[in-house]
């Protein structure tokens, strides 16, 4: 299978963290208001549906070795269904964790939660080694788990030693990509100026049109 032919291996890496470009495995995220004046949202155009996918966004992003990646894709041919919902479930975390944080608010306990638990599981299967005069850490198997793995820890290193006021959520339409803005003056506003910043100068645009009529 050539996993450079899914969608989910065109997406651009546009987050500057493992994590963030992870929760950008959507279309976008469209809110929605509730009777009761709660918010809630829906997914756009979902890019992460089986093992394939997580496959090939760990490819895209180089997050696992080539090696390890064909040896996972022979063993995802036997279909793995769960892994993804916990794929899902993490990422949607992820996102809402720092949604609250741009906005300024506390994170849900229950996010945080479904965090910790892949933190704790991740952890459980790291171990220091030490090759060529170096220490570094390593996970004990290779397993699709272990992408899961990855992402978790880089939101942790993420949460507790990035300066979280340079985090951002694009301002464009049903949007919602998350990226670390690396501006000297934080006012990076786009996920991406050629699409969703090209996207919102035209409405801008049109808007004048409409209020100016010739």
């Amino acid at each position: 299978m050539n996993l450079n032919q899914r969608p989910i291996a065109l997406l651009n890496l546009v987050g500057g963290q493992l994590c963030l470009d992870f929760v950008n495995t959507v279309g976008g995220r469209k809110y929605l208001l509730s009777a009761d004046q709660t918010s809630d949202y829906v997914i756009i155009d979902e890019k992460l549906t089986d093992c394939y996918d997580l496959l090939a966004w760990s490819q895209l992003t180089k997050s696992l070795p080539e090696d390890q990646i064909q040896t996972l894709l022979l063993e995802s041919q036997h279909g793995n269904k769960s892994i993804i919902k916990q794929a899902i479930d993490l990422r949607e975390a992820i996102y809402r964790i720092c949604k609250q944080i741009i906005s300024k608010k506390e994170p849900n306990p229950l996010d945080i939660s479904v965090l910790n638990q892949t933190l704790s599981i991740a952890y459980s299967h790291a171990k220091l080694v030490f090759e060529e005069g170096e220490f570094f850490w390593q996970w004990d198997r290779n397993s699709l788990d272990k992408i899961l793995w990855l992402i978790a820890d880089s939101a942790a290193e993420l949460l507790t030693t990035v300066d979280l006021t340079r985090l951002r959520e694009c301002g464009g339409n049903d949007c919602c990509w998350l990226f670390e803005d690396t501006s000297k003056n934080k006012m990076r506003q786009w996920c991406d100026m050629q699409t969703c910043g090209n996207l919102a100068k035209v409405r801008r645009f049109r808007s004048k049109l409409n209020k100016n009529p010739k």
